[in-house]
């Protein structure tokens, strides 16, 4: 007994491997995703004030939300650079400690995305243990 295909059963194999092919070949040749922060955000850790949580000499963390878990992450303070950091799982995490008062525009870039923002008002700190109090000057 010999194994025989059909001309109907042949043709199948050829569109299904055809098909095959085309769909290997458009994965390989699509573009990869961009690196783009979706968002910023800022935690106080365990600062506290009345007017803002924010103050100068004070520790907090300044975390980016990504697409993309691979490329680093430049974080900005009012466009000076402070931290560059690889990414964990989707999201960066590095510490930021002003050293000026006033609104701070804290940016994450990954890339070549302009990043997120977050703009923060940064008032006078004052080391209480572990932590800051945080007055408006």
């Amino acid at each position: 007994m010999t194994n025989r295909l059909s001309p109907h059963g042949l043709r199948a194999l050829t569109a299904i491997g055809v098909s095959a092919a085309g769909v290997f070949a458009a994965m390989v040749a699509a573009p990869p995703a961009e690196a783009v922060v979706t968002r910023v955000g800022v935690m106080p850790d365990i600062n506290f004030g009345f007017d803002t949580n924010y103050g100068t000499g004070c520790s907090h963390t300044v975390e980016a939300i990504l697409t993309e878990a691979v490329t680093p992450v430049t974080f900005y303070d009012n466009g000076v650079p402070f931290a560059t950091v690889p990414p964990s799982g989707g999201v960066a995490l590095v510490t930021w400690v002003p050293s000026t008062t006033g609104l701070h525009t804290l940016r994450a870039v990954q890339g070549v995305d302009t990043g997120a923002y977050v703009q923060v008002e940064v008032g006078e700190g004052v080391h209480v243990g572990y932590g800051c109090l945080v007055r408006l000057p």
